[in-house]
């Protein structure tokens, strides 16, 4: 074994002041992904609106990610990280002011559409950024940190607007948040430099079309598919259009790809590492997001439990996640992909399965030992299936395989809430139907929600036993994957 130059071990203060900045605006603005729903009961009141209408506040917030996301392998490619950064922070920062000040819905709705057009960037240009600075071998560990930020601030956002809603009204949510947007885009615009070699790309319309109909109505039709008055017009229509512009989206790349002209390159899938790490990634947010939005319907619905202990009771769990992440990205540094994610996998399947036996009898112990062992699997696996991922990329695809992790979680997690919600409201109807009480109509929804998510996590198990560290790029200009045919085998 050889051994590795100081400068491949090492990020430089620059570089690394950079990076920091990128992580905490990220983490700042993909805490609010998940931050509405809890103030979902206050808003229908404040604002004397449906809780339907007050669900959009979710929804549109996922809708434009899933529509700006894909679009980000372009900018990155076109434009330098400094104004990338400012234009993400601006929009967020504006926002959230125009939330904190709407005098009702449809305003506070365009500030919540504001803020994930800032959101959408960010995310794709951090891991970009990432990927361009860090060497391979210390980039489990800053690629944890990533983690804190894509896993953590999600599973977290309930529980800090719970703690707000307790004591404040939910505008608070919005101006708690602004000073410290604020301050990320001024220390940013002061400090970040360019980090990327921006190239002139021609933009494709038509491409930005199908994307928007596409990934669109894919997280449109999921994420009402679940939710009450569900109906073909409102769900299924959206769906059949998003897998229509989806498919043509696609062939278009492909043909785009040829010229270096696509808007989204899809060569990324040639790596093997890539493509098993990305459906790894899938399963995870499927379970993430569907536990998410289950497990309060178990806590409040069957147990009695009111918002804030209910968010008290999550907390630990993504406090877990997020002291793992970082260790677990040293670990990868030693190890690679394997010794983790399999454990990881394994963990978050059992413990989906015991979860499918939870009813109003079980202790509320026990769901909080789940949520924390559910949390410490999940945190084995994202911090190894980024590294390995995207480090199987070409640095000239790292645009594009950060946006197309980007968008597969919005997918994902959109799917995992629409298919835990729908299965938890079908069964429930069906028990009280039969005559069954509230609550044990609803623990068996639940239960029937986590058998979903336990079968698919399977799968995850099974994807896990083909995850590898990626080799090294000999040519990183010319090599698209590291398990191509001819490539060089690793030492």
């Amino acid at each position: 074994m050889t051994a590795t130059a100081p400068s491949e071990t090492r990020v430089a203060p620059r570089d690394r002041l950079v990076i920091n900045l990128l992580l905490v605006s990220a983490f700042v603005v993909i805490l609010n992904e998940t931050i509405m729903g809890v103030a979902i009961p206050h808003l229908v009141v404040d604002l004397g609106i449906t809780e339907v209408a007050a669900q959009w506040l979710s929804t549109a917030f996922m809708l434009t990610m899933a529509v700006v996301i894909p679009i980000t392998g372009f900018l990155l490619q076109r434009f330098n990280t400094r104004p990338i950064f400012i234009a993400a922070m601006s929009l967020f920062s504006l926002g959230t002011l125009i939330a904190a000040m709407a005098p009702g819905f449809e305003v506070l709705l365009v500030g919540r559409v504001v803020q994930a057009s800032g959101t959408a960037i960010m995310m794709p240009l951090l891991m970009t950024t990432v990927m361009t600075l860090v060497p391979p071998a210390v980039r489990g560990r800053t690629m944890g940190n990533i983690s804190i930020v894509i896993s953590v601030a999600p599973a977290i956002g309930p529980t800090i607007s719970g703690i707000i809603l307790s004591t404040l009204s939910w505008r608070w949510m919005f101006i708690l948040v602004l000073p410290i947007a604020l301050g990320a885009l001024l220390l940013g615009a002061l400090r970040v430099v360019n980090v990327t070699e921006p190239r002139r790309v021609p933009i494709d319309v038509l491409s930005i079309i199908l994307s928007a109909f596409g990934f669109g109505g894919l997280v449109y039709g999921l994420s009402t598919l679940g939710g009450a008055g569900a109906t073909f017009l409102s769900s299924w229509l959206p769906l059949i259009v998003g897998v229509a512009a989806l498919g043509t989206f696609v062939l278009r790349q492909l043909a785009l790809q040829r010229r270096d002209r696509a808007l989204l390159d899809l060569r990324t899938f040639r790596s093997r590492t890539f493509t098993v790490s990305i459906l790894l990634m899938a399963v995870s947010m499927m379970a993430l997001f569907g536990t998410i939005i289950v497990l309060p319907f178990l806590l409040q619905g069957v147990f009695g439990l009111d918002p804030l202990a209910t968010g008290l009771l999550l907390l630990p769990g993504g406090l877990v996640m997020g002291v793992l992440a970082p260790f677990v990205g040293r670990l990868y540094d030693r190890v690679g992909p394997r010794p983790l994610v399999i454990p990881g996998a394994i963990t978050v399947s059992l413990v989906l399965w015991g979860l499918t036996m939870v009813d109003q009898n079980t202790s509320v112990w026990f769901v909080l030992g789940a949520h924390i062992a559910l949390s410490a699997g999940l945190a084995f696996m994202f911090t190894p299936l980024f590294t390995a991922g995207l480090g199987s990329l070409t640095p000239r695809l790292y645009s594009h395989g950060s946006a197309i992790i980007g968008t597969v979680q919005q997918l994902a997690g959109a799917a995992g809430t629409a298919l835990f919600v729908a299965l938890m409201a079908s069964v429930t109807a069906q028990r009280l139907t039969a005559g069954a009480t509230q609550v044990a109509a609803t623990a068996s929804g639940i239960q029937a929600a986590f058998l979903c998510g336990a079968i698919i996590s399977v799968l995850g198990v099974v994807a896990a036993l083909f995850v590898r560290r990626p080799a090294e790029a000999v040519d990183a200009g010319e090599r698209m994957t590291e398990d191509a045919p001819a490539a060089a085998p690793m030492h």
